[in-house]
């Protein structure tokens, strides 16, 4: 696979002479394994990249998925060094079970955006559209960030006369998927298995482009999500782990996340 590399500031650099012991590898490398939001995948992909660049006894290992079930993957004896999640209610909750250091930082911000089949066989414009009869909707689960996010928006929307009190209920009747995840929200729209689907604008990559269209969330309705992370309790190195962390709180990091459509805490 094609990386592109950004170069790291003196904290990851500084790292190179921690000589700290860190799991190593079949190489002899020294493994630091992130358990990372679902949405984050491209943008720590990425920043793993650069991590690594700048670091080259280092070897980022990135588990992906919905913020609950990490935290579960966390509470059955999962090896992991830092934790990110999309909300900070799941990091509470790691932060509860003592499955964390500290109670992290936040790092990154994110918004909502409605997307349709590049089609849009519903024939979508606006968000009151997500009401109408028939619509096939897909949402990700409640119990994960942007599942949760999706129906705060629809609360937003029903507070305003022009959408209507029972514009919760009459959207909520159109869902036809509750996925596990974000990705899988956009997987269906590609493969025209619903109408449309509510997920984080930074999930609108250039590898979906070709398949959905977006319909906007003014910002009045929108929910901004927080993304917190922190070094986990059983951390094979915490120097490595908080360096990690460090480097995505970096001007170089923060730009990252920018680049993909993150919306930067420093």
């Amino acid at each position: 696979m094609t990386r592109r590399v950004r170069s790291l500031g003196w904290t990851a650099i500084a790292l190179l002479t921690l000589g700290v012991a860190a799991s190593c590898g079949g190489d002899g490398r020294q493994t630091l394994t992130v358990f990372a939001a679902a949405s984050l995948t491209d943008a720590f992909s990425e920043l793993g990249d650069g991590f690594e660049a700048a670091n080259p006894d280092i070897n980022v290992r990135f588990n992906f998925a919905g913020s609950p079930a990490l935290v579960t993957q966390l509470g059955e004896g999962a090896s992991a060094d830092v934790l990110a999640t999309a909300d900070q209610q799941h990091m509470a909750n790691a932060i509860e079970r003592n499955l964390v250091a500290d109670e992290g930082v936040t790092f990154a911000r994110n918004e909502l955006v409605i997307i349709v089949p590049k089609d849009n066989p519903a024939g979508m414009t606006t968000p009151q559209d997500l009401a109408k009869p028939g619509l096939k909707l897909v949402l990700a689960s409640a119990e994960v960030p942007v599942g949760r996010y999706a129906r705060e928006t629809l609360d937003r929307f029903a507070a305003d006369a022009a959408y209507g009190a029972a514009f919760v209920s009459d959207v909520l009747a159109n869902v036809v998927s509750e996925e596990p995840n974000v990705k899988a929200v956009v997987t269906k729209i590609q493969l025209g298995e619903a109408d449309a689907g509510i997920i984080y604008v930074t999930d609108v990559t250039d590898d979906v482009l070709s398949d959905i269209a977006q319909v906007e969330i003014p910002d009045e309705y929108n929910v901004i999500a927080s993304y917190p992370i922190a070094v986990t309790a059983e951390a094979s190195d915490p120097d490595v782990a908080q360096a990690f962390i460090d480097y995505v709180l970096s001007a170089e990091g923060q730009a990252t996340l920018e680049e993909f459509g993150f919306i930067r805490v420093r």
